[in-house]
């Protein structure tokens, strides 16, 4: 399959699955679910520390607070769902997964039809993101928080807000996450994924601080 085609179609499933279990999972099921996560995210950090990090290293610097931003980031999810219901976390899931699609989306088409390219955000950590990849990063964001109006009840302004911090957040934790992997030499963040679907923090590195960030603001 095209690999392009193969991670949409594993985003659309992904994306399928967990709008299910939130809408009809207990909201007492939610944190057992998200302490799991944690636990998975956590062996793959550590699996790719093993791989440079001896007893100190400056790479610390960036481990450290990618381990905090896990943490952070994914026990704010069960603290939304117990504080507001299930249908905000499932809101602050869907901001920042399709700045994600649209991100991706645009960045490819943009990278294809552009005369030498587009112009890239970031070459030395994730050289596929660009400029145009984050606008269409914000734009879907922005979309989808507009869509979610009649379950949140925000005014429009902060809808508008909160999906481009979504935007902004989220490739920021993409990043950390990329610079982390390049740190320890590794294309992907778990070597026992199915090829072309990386690993649970490639799947899940744009929420690992926007749920932190947006959470104290709902």
């Amino acid at each position: 399959m095209n690999p392009i085609a193969r991670r949409v179609l594993t985003a659309l499933t992904t994306a399928a699955l967990v709008v299910l279990a939130i809408i009809y999972a207990p909201t007492g099921w939610i944190r057992p679910a998200v302490i799991a996560l944690i636990a998975l995210a956590g062996v793959e950090l550590a699996l790719l520390l093993r791989r440079r990090l001896a007893w100190f290293s400056w790479g610390m610097l960036i481990a450290l607070p990618l381990g905090l931003a896990v943490l952070c980031g994914l026990l704010a999810l069960p603290l939304t769902a117990e504080r507001h219901g299930n249908l905000m976390m499932l809101y602050l899931i869907a901001i920042v997964k399709f700045s994600d699609m649209g991100g991706f989306a645009i960045g490819v088409s943009t990278a294809r039809l552009m005369r030498g390219g587009n112009h890239k955000l970031c070459r030395t950590i994730s050289p596929n993101k660009s400029w145009e990849g984050l606008a269409g990063s914000v734009l879907a964001s922005v979309l989808m928080s507009l869509a979610f109006l009649p379950v949140t009840h925000f005014t429009v302004v902060k809808a508008l807000v909160f999906g481009v911090v979504a935007a902004l957040v989220g490739t920021a934790g993409d990043l950390v996450e990329s610079k982390l992997k390049r740190w320890v030499g590794a294309k992907d963040s778990a070597a026992f994924m199915p090829a072309g679907l990386g690993g649970f923090l490639d799947m899940f590195d744009s929420l690992l601080i926007a749920p932190a960030v947006l959470l104290p603001f709902i």
